[in-house]
């Protein structure tokens, strides 16, 4: 099974995807929410797939067969955070982190980028939520 990176930027009030480089040509998705995001990425490349061979292109056997994964990869912490909302607020993300909301709000409205070890401690509280979510019986 091969895996297709997926990288996700937040631009605008939209997010943004393009496929990775072992994904013959180019396919850029864009998408209100993170659930529309990767059903048009997943109907998009079907359709990219299905363009190449009609157009006698050569393409890879795994793709023709649909043997792959998305891995997503969240650029910045926008894309991030606007991918947690289903599951995490900003002020649940701010007890976690010890973050201000009002500054996890001007991360995720790209008026601000946090330097590497704030991304990582927002990331780290992510994972949190998820073990305390993970941890109820």
């Amino acid at each position: 099974m091969e895996t297709i990176k997926v990288n996700v930027e937040w631009i605008e009030k939209n997010f943004c995807a393009a496929l990775g480089d072992n994904v013959p040509g180019s396919v850029v998705v864009t998408a209100r929410d993170i659930n529309e995001l990767k059903k048009e990425i997943a109907d998009t490349l079907r359709f990219h797939v299905d363009g190449m061979l009609r157009d006698g292109d050569t393409v890879p056997q795994w793709l023709v067969d649909g043997d792959y994964t998305f891995d997503y990869n969240y650029i910045d912490v926008a894309s991030l955070l606007h991918a947690c909302e289903p599951y995490a607020t900003i002020a649940a993300l701010s007890r976690v982190t010890g973050i201000n909301q009002r500054l996890l709000s001007h991360y995720a409205n790209g008026l601000r980028n946090p330097r590497p070890a704030q991304r990582q401690r927002i990331v780290d509280g992510v994972h949190e939520i998820g073990r305390e979510l993970l941890a109820v019986c």
